[in-house]
């Protein structure tokens, strides 16, 4: 009996030490008074953005880190918004981890406002904040807003796709584009049957990349290799704004014949992200050919004399020998190059 109840106050201690010791925890971390959001100061408030000063650092970041009372590892993310929008559409930069200072150049920081969807060539307005946070847990922190300035200039941007599909041959990467830098980017690769891994680049170098947390998520200068979902041809569309990736199928393909697979399935072709054109270098006999979209006679051209018309008749090769066929679907022409 007495070690019964000795027992039963051993187990009533170590749940009351428990429920105060948790209370005592969640009190802390609940704490606003515990809690100092970062300060940090942009060294210029009003910018005029060009070709020119494209590749100079144009703006500079000095941060004073938060304080959260306890000792943390802070994520620091760098929020730009338009001006009285109160940060409903924001473009995220993450601040590496540690630094507390930080310059951009040109080019950056004019993606960055083009991504929020102002217009080029006149001034717009901006709020730029520090959001910090430690885990997901534990609700992030902003700090004091400050006003920008800037006319933001039309320009293309890049993200470059390195991966076993080209051997991670850096040069060889496939470009992604975005016409206006707003960030989102799309491209076709082809991807073969075992070569599906990938990560998206700035430039043609390992200096920051894209990772994958998540099908269908990235995150800059983290995460593991990108996997598309299946071989052929895909195209990507990137949005760095949401930091999501999507595929759907996008081929194209030379079918009739004059082709190695004659009328019974297409001879699929490459795409220049570049050019924006689709290529092949192919044995063809005299005879005829057509071109057709993702296997499918739902969408096919034919056409005359270097000129591709929706549903139009075939085409006409004269002579059997190898061909580069270059079709351009922008301005509806098509060439054929004996070699």
């Amino acid at each position: 009996m007495k070690i019964r109840h000795y027992i039963g106050l051993m187990l009533l201690f170590i749940v009351a030490f428990q429920s105060c010791k948790k209370d005592e925890t969640q009190a802390r971390l609940a704490s606003n008074d515990a809690v100092k959001p970062a300060v940090f100061n942009l060294d210029k408030t009003n910018l005029s953005l060009s070709k020119d000063n494209a590749n100079d650092t144009v703006l500079h970041l000095n941060i004073i880190q938060p304080d959260f009372g306890f000792q943390a590892a802070v994520t620091n993310v760098l929020q730009f918004g338009l001006k009285g929008d109160n940060f409903k559409t924001v473009k995220e930069v993450v601040i590496p981890s540690g630094r507390s200072a930080m310059g951009f150049t040109g080019y950056e920081l004019n993606s960055y406002l083009l991504a929020l969807g102002v217009p080029t060539g006149k001034a717009s307005e901006f709020d730029v904040r520090l959001k910090s946070s430690i885990n997901t847990k534990i609700a992030a922190v902003f700090s004091a807003s400050a006003s920008l300035k800037a006319s933001p200039y039309a320009s293309t941007s890049y993200l470059y796709a390195i991966g076993a599909y080209e051997d991670w041959v850096e040069a060889n990467a496939e470009s992604l584009i975005s016409p206006t830098s707003d960030g989102i980017y799309t491209g076709i690769i082809n991807f073969p049957e075992g070569k599906l891994t990938f990560k998206l680049t700035p430039e043609r170098n390992w200096s920051n990349s894209y990772g994958e947390t998540e099908p269908g998520k990235i995150v800059y200068n983290g995460g593991q290799d990108i996997k598309a979902p299946r071989t052929g041809n895909l195209e990507l569309q990137v949005n760095t704004n949401t930091n999501t990736i999507s595929y759907k199928d996008h081929s194209w393909g030379v079918i009739g014949s004059a082709t190695p697979k004659g009328w019974d399935a297409d001879t699929d072709m490459k795409y220049d992200n570049a050019n924006q054109v689709w290529k092949l270098t192919v044995n063809l006999t005299a005879g005829a050919i057509k071109f057709r979209k993702n296997h499918d006679w739902g969408t096919n051209f034919g056409g005359a004399n270097g000129s591709l018309v929706a549903g139009g008749g075939d085409i006409a090769v004269a002579s059997a020998g190898t061909y580069d066929i270059v079709v351009d679907l922008n301005a509806n022409t098509y060439t054929l190059t004996k070699k």
